[in-house]
């Protein structure tokens, strides 16, 4: 099971910059969100998938227009949250009301019912279990934000095996679809989007892919956009993991929407046999 998704934000939408922080910030920079998008929409009538939008509530409020068109081609959308923050950097209460921004904004762009999210960075970990109830008391049923591997912004070691799996807390249960990892000696290893997918060469993508019964995609409009200016205040490592492997990035994701087949989050759910997975408590 291949899923296909896109986290759509802006070019300078980067964690952990002090110069893009905030909505504020946002302010100093060119849109390019428009013509990124428009590569996405072209990678995907070339090859005929079907993909999930996970959608910052602010691009859909100031660019109704980009959601419109997701959805005149069939996609579906989820939330992405509204202002793009880490949910461990948030209190309950603020996290609660941005989800519930992004939720309205995003369902009046739409006019279809938000049922996926996704956080930014994958920053629900273990030490935010609440963020999972929140999402459940919101009306999020298929949670995306699990990275299940060490990771700068913490990640979810605990979750196990990168797998679908029912979330459990206060008797309440959440459908996960958690980033999926390939083990090479002992070491798990994620490939299947962003600056890991621009990383590794082709072949290598390809050969984990054929391994894998499990792939869950996250691509950024921006990672197909070589043209776009270097953001200030990014460290040497920082600016490697945002541009490299820039102008690979559209042919090699052709390549492998050619090569596999991939689903989006509504197809995927129908597909698997909810009664079998795992169960991870909290």
């Amino acid at each position: 099971m291949n899923i296909l998704t896109f986290d759509i934000e802006e070019w300078f939408h980067v964690l952990d910059n002090n110069h893009t922080k905030t909505e504020k910030d946002w302010s100093n920079f060119e849109s390019r969100i428009h013509q990124n998008m428009n590569t996405i929409f072209e990678l995907l009538d070339n090859s005929k998938q079907k993909a999930t939008f996970f959608c910052v509530g602010w691009i859909a409020e100031k660019y109704p227009e980009v959601i419109k068109e997701i959805i005149s081609r069939g996609f579906e959308v989820g939330s992405h949250t509204h202002l793009h923050q880490l949910v461990y950097d948030q209190s309950p209460k603020q996290f609660e009301e941005d989800l519930k921004r992004s939720i309205q904004t995003l369902e009046d762009a739409s006019g279809q019912k938000v049922r996926s999210f996704r956080a930014p960075g994958f920053s629900i970990t273990s030490e935010t279990p609440w963020a999972f109830e929140t999402l459940l008391k919101n009306g999020i049923e298929i949670d995306c934000s699990v990275f299940p591997a060490s990771r700068a912004h913490g990640g979810f070691n605990s979750f196990g095996h990168a797998e679908p799996a029912y979330i459990e807390l206060n008797g309440m249960r959440l459908k996960e679809l958690p980033i999926n990892t390939h083990e090479i000696g002992g070491k798990k290893l994620v490939f299947s989007g962003g600056g890991y997918f621009r990383l590794f060469p082709y072949g290598a993508i390809k050969s984990f892919t054929q391994k894998s019964d499990y792939v869950m995609t996250y691509f950024h409009p921006r990672d197909f956009d070589f043209d776009q200016p270097m953001l200030p205040g990014l460290s040497l490592t920082r600016k490697f993991k945002s541009y490299y492997g820039l102008k690979q990035a559209k042919p090699k994701l052709q390549r492998w929407l050619n090569d596999f087949n991939f689903m989006d989050i509504a197809s995927a759910e129908k597909k698997i046999n909810w009664d079998k997975v795992k169960v991870v408590n909290l």
